[in-house]
């Protein structure tokens, strides 16, 4: 790959799941990956294996729920790693509760990691991407940014949210060259399944796994430049939500 044709990605929730899969995925189409997650450890074990590939892999350790430091941790980051062709925004935290008996910490706890740090990422990155007049944005959203479940309300509301994010920002940046597009899967058998703020009982065998949704994710970021999937929706093609 000539200098003139890499491309440089940065991927937030990298150490796992669906961010994983596409810092793989990305690094064995040719593309360098900055890994970003809380887990040093764990994002030394993907830079290793994405490093295989032949391309520049280099882990960030970031708290993204720390929002009020992630714009300018961002910022450096995009400096230190070069100019930022494509941001991944991915990481984020499942949350079922009714509304009636959700706390107002948690309300802003899910917020603050679902809408609130994706939005200071973009912020970190915009600027750079408009100064080149290229980049692409990709929000991993979910269908629970397009239709509402019962007991996942919070949930729902982060997610719209980010839909919402990603829709106003491909209208505004369409002009400066910058793609959006706001990928939305169905359930995906990660660890979110398994985590304390999750109480849901679902056939986990029937769910997509993360490489095809990292597969959809890389189909959107090496469209050409004059095209753009602004919304995909990705659903298991057996039945489950």
């Amino acid at each position: 790959m000539s200098a003139s044709s890499e491309r440089r990605a940065l991927i937030t929730g990298a150490s796992s799941g669906i961010g994983k899969a596409t810092a793989l995925a990305f690094a064995r189409a040719g593309i360098h990956v900055g890994l970003l997650s809380r887990s040093q450890e764990k994002l030394a074990v993907v830079v290793e294996e994405a490093a295989k590939a032949g391309v520049n892999a280099k882990a960030y350790p970031i708290d993204l729920a720390e929002t009020d430091q992630v714009k300018a941790k961002m910022q450096a980051i995009a400096a230190d790693f070069g100019p930022i062709d494509i941001l991944v925004n991915n990481a984020g935290m499942g949350y079922t509760k009714n509304i009636i008996d959700t706390p107002l910490s948690d309300w802003q706890k899910v917020i603050d990691l679902n809408l609130t740090s994706v939005f200071q990422c973009i912020q970190g990155v915009l600027p750079q991407m408009r100064d080149r007049q290229n980049g692409t944005i990709i929000n991993v959203v979910s269908i629970a940014g397009q239709q509402a479940f019962p007991g996942w309300g919070l949930y729902c509301v982060s997610k719209f949210g980010l839909m919402a994010l990603s829709k106003s920002l491909a209208a505004e940046e369409r002009a400066y060259g910058i793609r959006v597009s706001a990928i939305c899967p169905g359930s995906v058998n990660t660890q979110l399944w398994d985590t304390d703020t999750v109480d849901a009982d679902f056939d986990r065998s029937a769910m997509l796994d993360p490489e095809t949704v990292a597969q959809t994710i890389l189909v959107a970021a090496l469209l050409p430049q004059q095209a753009a999937i602004e919304e995909l929706t990705l659903m298991p093609s057996r039945g489950a939500f």
